[in-house]
C-alpha cells in the first residue's frame, strides 16, 4: 500500500481566527473575555506561537463549542505533521524481535 502523505491541517488558532473570528466577525478581546485568559494568551495561541494546552481545550469547548477531544486533536495533528516535517527519522532503529 502506497504511503499518503498528510495534509498541512491547520494549527488550532488559525482555525479560531478563520471560523470565528474572521467568519463571524468576532474580536480576539471579546473571546478572550469569555474564555476568562488574557487577551495577549488567546492572541499567542491565534498566531500560533503557542500550543493548544489541555485547560485552553476546556474552555474552548464552552465558549466556542465542539469537544475538548476535537480542539486536542487539531493541536496533535499540527503538531505530528510539523514533526514529520522537520525531524530527521534517518538514524531511528526498527527493534527487532524474536519469538
Amino acid at each position: 500500500m502506497p504511503s499518503r502523505k498528510m495534509y498541512n491541517p491547520p494549527h488550532p488558532g488559525k482555525f479560531i481566527k478563520e471560523v470565528y473570528l474572521d467568519e463571524l466577525g468576532i474580536s480576539e478581546r471579546e473571546v478572550a473575555l469569555k474564555l476568562k485568559v488574557a487577551p495577549s494568551t488567546l492572541n499567542r495561541l491565534i498566531k500560533g506561537q503557542t500550543n493548544l494546552s489541555p485547560e485552553m481545550a476546556l474552555r474552548l469547548s464552552i465558549t466556542l463549542g465542539r469537544t475538548p477531544e476535537s480542539w486536542l486533536l487539531m493541536q496533535d495533528n499540527y503538531s505530528l505533521w510539523l514533526a514529520k516535517k522537520e525531524l530527521n527519522l534517518d538514524n531511528v532503529e526498527k527493534l527487532l524481535v524474536c519469538a
